[in-house]
């Protein structure tokens, strides 16, 4: 009998979901403690994805899974039922609220208290991630519902202890506090320290509906709906797909209408016959590095002492000014309206004749060339969303009866990825984009290369690994990626698909073979390094450098 290794179970388990989610999204439903989702989470738990830290310990509740989870899907859908997956809905009529993840760019509607729609806006990626995270929580679920009852089905001490609580419209003192910590995390089976790290950490995001804590209602809110489904099968959890979802994925109707704004607004003001160059980044940092020094200086403002880093520290904390001060210097800003989630920023470099840039850009605009770069800045996209928007866009578009093709001269994709050989704060450069799970690949001839950078950064070089969502991260897998042949440096989700997008366009002739194409990341985690993986938490000022040194070298290449 054949024995597979760890990666190449994982492998199959990545398939199995993928396969799966596709399945079920085509049959329009299907029941978390069902076939299908039993089967769904069967592939979950065999991937054991590293974010999820002890999912698969039936002792113990993943915290720091939990958190990232939470952080990503509306509050309240812990107590939900029934949840919908619909294209876009004219929802702004109803009654229904509006809820907005505090980490995750989706729209999602509270029907009722007990049923939650999500509205899909960015292809499969976004219902692979949803759908991972339902599935976590739903593990998570059972192995609360295990410590709520006793082996005569009777409910616990410690579950009646945290009902009280939640029943008492009182505030707890510090006393009372301290005290419900230590009875929830018997119930979680963690340590006291590691259960009130929980519960501060999720405050951030409470509001006057979890006056408790948003923690103990979590909790409480998985326990009783696993409760109420072994109760009566009337009550299980019930995922459902629309019509109108698959016929969003097929169409990419969010992509034609976002990129049709976007080259509509460059017809409009003119640049439509100009080079233009475009860069997949953040809304700030190609911004405060052409504008932050001459705003610092029309107000005669002190500039810090240093370096241009240490200079972009401090011109971070007044992003209003200087979005003020470059939308009167040939910065136009484009706030998406299509549900695409992806904001754009057009600069007329013309209009930069006179700003005075910091010592360190070493960029210069001339003053007689009438063919001045037209910077388009379009914000991350999600997952295979890369590919619908830069599809969409590099498509000739069809104006006043005339047919307008951008003249496209360079193609830019910075972002963050997680890395493989280096740490948080490193950066990668791809040589490639190798689709995780599929035989998939697209080499890359990048025109950023390590002599770039300064000599003091980390900077790796190699192929970089899209993979079907960050939740879905497994340590085999990418140690296999990274040690093998393959020598990859990291992973992340839209290059593959924006590679895929760009190659095509090259093939169908809507854009040059020569474009220049330039494809950087700065680690925001090592999955492989535990403490250092995703749920740990964002980078915070840690993250600053590695950003803007990659965009000082995009700007540098075009601008040069």
């Amino acid at each position: 009998m054949q024995h597979f290794t760890k990666a190449q179970k994982a492998r199959n388990a990545i398939r199995l979901i993928k396969v799966t989610a596709d399945a079920l999204v085509l049959r329009g439903y299907y029941k978390p403690s069902g076939q299908s989702g039993q089967k769904l989470a069967e592939g979950f738990k065999i991937l054991s994805p590293e974010i999820y830290g002890s999912m698969n310990d039936p002792r113990i509740i993943e915290l720091k899974g939990l958190e990232y989870v939470i952080e990503r899907l509306p509050l309240g859908i812990e107590k939900c039922n029934r949840i919908i997956l619909t294209a876009q809905e004219e929802f702004e009529d109803t009654s229904f609220e509006k809820i907005l993840p505090p980490k995750r760019r989706r729209t999602s509607y509270k029907v009722s208290e007990k049923e939650i729609c999500f509205v899909i806006t960015r292809g499969l990626s976004e219902i692979y991630d949803i759908l991972t995270h339902i599935t976590f929580l739903n593990i998570e679920a059972s192995k609360i519902h295990q410590q709520m009852r006793d082996r005569e089905k009777n409910l616990t001490s410690q579950w009646k202890e945290l009902e009280k609580i939640l029943d008492n419209p009182s505030r707890l003192d510090e006393d009372e506090l301290d005290h419900a910590l230590w009875n929830l995390s018997i119930i979680l089976g963690r340590t006291f320290h590691e259960t009130k790290e929980s519960y501060v950490y999720l405050e951030k995001y409470g509001n006057d509906k979890h006056g408790h804590g948003i923690l103990f209602q979590i909790i409480h809110g998985l326990g009783r709906r696993m409760d109420a489904e072994k109760e009566s099968r009337d009550n299980e959890l019930l995922i459902a797909f629309t019509p109108s979802l698959n016929d969003m994925i097929a169409s990419q109707i969010y992509g034609q209408i976002w990129a049709s704004t976007l080259k509509k607004k460059i017809v409009e003001l003119g640049l439509n016959d100009r080079p233009i160059h475009i860069i997949s980044a953040n809304m700030h940092s190609v911004r405060n590095l052409l504008y932050g020094y001459a705003l610092y200086k029309s107000k005669k403002k002190k500039i810090p002492e240093g370096d241009i880093y240490t200079f972009i520290k401090e011109i971070v904390k007044n992003g209003e000014d200087v979005h003020a001060f470059s939308e009167k210097s040939g910065l136009n800003f484009i706030q998406d309206i299509s549900g695409a989630y992806i904001d754009c920023q057009i600069i007329d470099t013309d209009k930069l004749k006179g700003i005075k840039f910091h010592p360190d850009l070493k960029i210069g605009i001339s003053k007689t060339d009438d063919k001045k770069p037209v910077l388009v800045i379009m914000d991350y996209a999600f997952g295979t969303q890369a590919f619908e928007v830069m599809d969409e866009l590099l498509d000739p578009e069809g104006i006043d009866n005339e047919i307008m093709d951008l003249n496209i001269e360079s193609i830019s994709i910075m972002g963050k990825a997680g890395i493989l050989p280096g740490k948080k704060g490193d950066i990668m450069l791809a040589t490639a984009h190798v689709f995780e799970g599929t035989s998939d690949n697209y080499p890359v001839t990048n025109d950023l290369s390590k002599a770039d950078f300064q000599s003091n950064v980390a900077v790796y070089e190699g192929p970089i690994v899209t993979v079907i969502g960050t939740s879905l991260q497994n340590t085999d897998v990418l140690k296999r990626f990274q040690t093998s042949t393959w020598k990859a440096v990291g992973l992340e989700m839209e290059g593959g698909h924006y590679q895929k997008a760009i190659s095509s366009a090259m093939i169908r002739g809507h854009i040059p073979g020569n474009v220049k194409l330039r494809y950087a990341y700065y680690a925001s985690d090592n999955p492989l390094i535990s403490g250092q993986t995703l749920a740990s938490g964002g980078m915070g000022e840690e993250g600053i450098k590695p950003t803007y040194m990659i965009t000082k070298v995009i700007l540098e290449k075009i601008l040069s």
